[in-house]
Formats: structure tokens, sequence, C-alpha cells
């Protein structure tokens, strides 16, 4: 029989920072939209007996979390363009569990979040860290020790410096443990020199004084379709940002239908009003490429704008994009797994998308996400063929 050891959350900023700004944004736009999100067990992991019990008292206990005094003190700081409305909203606010749905047959967990937007869109990033945790733990798995995980990501941010590139931490979803997720920011804080700028972890970037770094994810994207149709989603989602943030939070992605769609639509007002664009999939050489070249196209010198990459990074692959785009355009280099997961343990490969919404007034729907690698793709076949239509992509 499987000892049962749960883990717990400590902090409500334990998630990502998009989480937080999108939250702040659908609050002002669509509070009245109802989402529903899955998990999808892309690595098809085995959980053990009892598995689905133990992640379920982990939810439950999120219900405890609250906004401290000094975290709302940190994001006011660090974050002016997070009203103080949301940050009074946010001390106020306290995951409802009722909201995650876990089951277990046999091997495979089920694990659905349905509710309206503004209340679950912080589910995602944490239930996928507590999924990954307890998968380690309840299977027995033995992970480095804690003087060999700091000593190789030491090693790791020393060749990042010597390479003169800028790294963040985009590590919280598919992180070995807390404990590990710690070790490595501190030890990034500490040796990271000119090359380690932060992390996309609230809790940790708070921790360590810096400033928590993120703007939106696919699902922003995602909504807007459904609600207002693939040939608008990407105008329509860059303009509402704008609309919330101004100036800031600058850095757009361009994968969820497809970056060819999106240069497309990003005309020069978007060009040149917002600071960059972030790679997510799809191969990254080729992806600054046309990114140079749009910002040609526009009269954009590209060297006063910027690309985030975040698509499965690790060194050699960093070294092949920096050398690439070196004195052609302003880099940086979002890593997730090869600092939070490089345990001596195989990463776990699993996701928790949007998978349909409901608009104020309107009904249920499918959403799609049409990545520039296929099988990242997301929503039903018929959804998909439909969104590829609408959009003119005939692969």
């Amino acid at each position: 029989m499987m000892v049962m050891e749960t883990t717990f959350l400590k902090s409500i900023l334990d998630n990502d920072f998009y989480k937080f700004t999108m939250q702040h944004a659908v609050i002002k736009l669509f509070p009245k939209a109802k989402v529903r999100y899955a998990f999808i067990n892309r690595g098809k992991h085995k959980f053990p007996s009892g598995f689905a019990d133990l992640l379920r008292k982990s939810v439950d206990a999120m219900a405890d979390l609250r906004l401290t005094k000094e975290e709302k003190n940190y994001l006011s700081h660090y974050c002016p363009y997070l009203d103080p409305t949301y940050l009074d909203f946010l001390q106020g606010y306290n995951y409802d569990p009722s909201e995650v749905h876990i089951t277990q047959e046999g091997s495979d967990i089920k694990v659905t979040i349905e509710g309206f937007w503004y209340r679950t869109i912080l589910w995602e990033v944490p239930l996928m860290a507590l999924i990954s945790e307890l998968f380690y733990k309840a299977n027995h798995l033995i992970r480095l020790n804690d003087e060999a995980v700091k000593n190789q990501t030491k090693s790791k941010v020393d060749n990042y410096n010597k390479l003169g590139v800028s790294v963040l931490e985009f590590g919280t979803r598919r992180r070995h443990s807390y404990d590990v997720h710690n070790l490595v920011n501190e030890t990034l804080h500490t040796f990271g020199g000119n090359s380690f700028i932060g992390t996309s972890n609230v809790h940790f970037a708070m921790t360590n004084n810096k400033r928590p770094l993120g703007t939106h994810a696919h699902e922003w994207f995602m909504f807007h379709a459904a609600q207002y149709g693939f040939k608008m989603a990407n105008l329509i989602s860059l303009e509402h940002w704008t609309q919330v943030y101004g100036g800031d939070l600058g850095i757009a992605l361009t994968d969820t239908y497809t970056t060819e769609i999106f240069f497309h639509q990003f005309d020069k007002k978007y060009s040149k009003l917002f600071d960059g664009v972030r790679h997510d999939s799809g191969d990254p050489v080729e992806f600054a490429q046309k990114v140079i070249q749009h910002y040609t196209k526009m009269g954009i010198d590209a060297k006063s704008k910027t690309i985030v990459f975040s698509d499965s990074l690790n060194f050699d692959k960093v070294k092949i994009i920096s050398d690439f785009c070196k004195d052609k355009i302003k880099m940086s280099f979002g890593i997730g797994t090869n600092f939070t997961n490089d345990v001596g343990l195989p990463s776990m490969n699993m996701v928790i998308k949007l998978v349909e919404t409901k608009p104020d007034h309107s009904h249920w729907q499918g959403v799609v996400k049409l990545s520039d690698e296929k099988n990242k793709n997301t929503g039903t076949p018929e959804m998909i063929a439909l969104a590829k239509e609408v959009l003119g992509i005939k692969s």
C-alpha cells in the first residue's frame, strides 16, 4: 500500500505572474465569463493507487491561502500597473476547491476546473506543480541531493554568464518540488551575475526581492477567439491588453493561431507599442528570422525589440539561438524544467489547458490553439478544422 505523503502550497503567490496579470484584466473586461480547463497527460504517466486522494487533500488545503499584508505591499511596490482595487480583491480572494474535480480510474487521473474565469484562472499553475511533486513522492523516486542540485544550477548559470545572455526561471508548472524550486532560485540569485534577471514565480521573486516577470498566456487569445471570432482574436487580444496596461507588460505571445497568422495582424501600431514577442513553439531560429524580417518591413529597428524564447530550452539550444540573434535583436531565455526539474529523474510531460468557454450572453463552446508544432494543437478535430478554414491555414 502506498505511503500517504502529501504536500501543501506555502503562499498564494506561488504561481506564475501571468496568471495574476490576466486575472486583473479579466476582472476588468470579462467578469461574467465562465471557463473549463482540463488536465492533459501528454507523457502517459501512470499514477499509483490513491493518487487522486492525495491531490484532493492538497487542493482542499489551498482554500486556507490568503494574500498577506507583506505580499500585498510587495505587489504594490513592484507592480504599479496592478490597480489598488485589484490588490484589495486579491487580498480577499480565496481558492474554492469545489471548482476542481479530480477522479482516478486505475493509473489514470482526470482533473477538470470549472467556474468564473476571473476566479479559476489561478488554478492551472499550482495544480500542475502539485501533481508533479506528488507524483515523485507517491512513487518514492529519489532525486539528486541538495548539494548536487545547487552545483548543477551554479554550473548552468556560469555557462550562461560566459555566453553573455539573459535568462529567466520559468519552471513552476513542472518543477520537481517546492524545495528544489526554492534551492534553484536561491542559487540563481546568488551566482546569477548579469545573466539571471528573475523568475516568473511571484513568491520566489518576492523572496529574492526581484520584480516578477511575465505578461499573458495562450488562454488570453483562445478566449478572445471564442468571444470575437478567430480572425479578430489576435488584434482584439492585443488591443484589450494595451487598454488595461498601456505600454507596460509589452511582450506579446505569437503562436496561439500560428506565428504566420499573428504577424499578418501585428500591424505597425502594435509592433511599435509592444516591446517584443515571445517564442513558445516551432523552430526558434526560423522564428527569429521571421521576427527580424517583420520589424524591418515595418520600418522598425529590430535591435530595439526583444524576443523572449521559452520553448523547452537548455544550454545547447540557447547557444544556437544566441549565436544567430547576436547583434540582430535583443533576446532573453525563459528556462523551465531544465532549471527546476533536472534532478536525475525523468520530468513530467503534462499540461492543463483551457478547453471550453462561456462568454457573457453566450453558450459553452470549445476553444482552439493552433501551435507552430502540430502536436501542440488543442481543441476538438472539428473546431481545429473550422479555425484553419476561417484563418486560411491549409496544412
